[in-house]
């Protein structure tokens, strides 16, 4: 009769003459399939839970800060502010192809579907944001619409993209074609004094985003004018 010792030692060589028992070749397979599989999950959700975030930032209505004005101005879609660009882009704007990734279509899309507004002045006096910014025309009476576009020259931009993402800014001056900086705006050069709803901006002007109904003003020069109160008409 074996003893405790000897059964031991015989489960940790194996039977005598045929050496320890052998491990299955595939374990490793099997525990490195494993752990992707758990890192797959663990990225699908983190970037379900990045999209959710996005979506709920974009979304979410803004109110005016107290540098507002008391009583909202009416949005339509009529000039707001004296012309002073060309509709359209300009001859360094979008012409068709991707800008930041921002694809032009025949279609307008809905996944992601906001409005924002800009509103500009220069010395004081108020021009206007024209119309037409990333819609190109494509032959045969139709056009292409970057995701980012203005249809008439009342200042609203609307956000129609096919994905939930932080579009900013800089990506509509960028299929615009007009440069931004902390010390220009298109031609205008000067200090540049960003007010988001209502409230200073101090940051990159670029890096504003474009959420629903977020107010956005931009002033080059002096005089410091008070950001005006926009409300948007009803469906935008």
């Amino acid at each position: 009769m074996s003893t405790r010792q000897e059964r031991r030692r015989h489960a940790r060589l194996g039977t005598p003459g045929h050496g320890p028992p052998r491990r299955d070749p595939m374990r490793i397979v099997y525990i490195g399939f494993a752990i992707a599989i758990v890192l797959i999950v663990a990225g699908f959700g983190a970037l379900r839970w990045k999209q959710g975030r996005d979506y709920a930032n974009a979304v979410a209505t803004p109110t005016p800060g107290p540098n507002a004005s008391q009583k909202p101005i009416t949005l339509t879609d009529q000039s707001v502010g004296k012309p002073a660009f060309a509709p359209g882009d300009n001859k360094g704007g979008g012409a068709g192809g991707p800008v930041d990734s921002i694809q032009c279509e025949a279609t307008e899309q809905v996944t992601m579907h906001i409005h924002s507004h800009l509103t500009l002045f220069v010395n004081g006096k108020q021009l206007q944001i024209p119309q037409y910014i990333g819609i190109v025309p494509t032959g045969n009476n139709s056009v292409c619409l970057y995701w980012i576009h203005t249809h008439d020259p009342s200042g609203v931009i609307h956000v129609e993209a096919p994905e939930i993402h932080q579009y900013t800014l800089g990506n509509l001056f960028d299929i615009w074609g007009e440069d931004l900086r902390s010390n220009e705006v298109g031609p205008y050069q000067g200090p540049v004094t960003a007010f988001v709803n209502g409230g200073k901006y101090d940051g990159d002007p670029t890096q504003i985003p474009l959420n629903a109904h977020q107010q956005i003003t931009l002033e080059v020069g002096t005089p410091i004018v008070p950001p005006p109160n926009y409300a948007f008409p009803a469906g935008l």
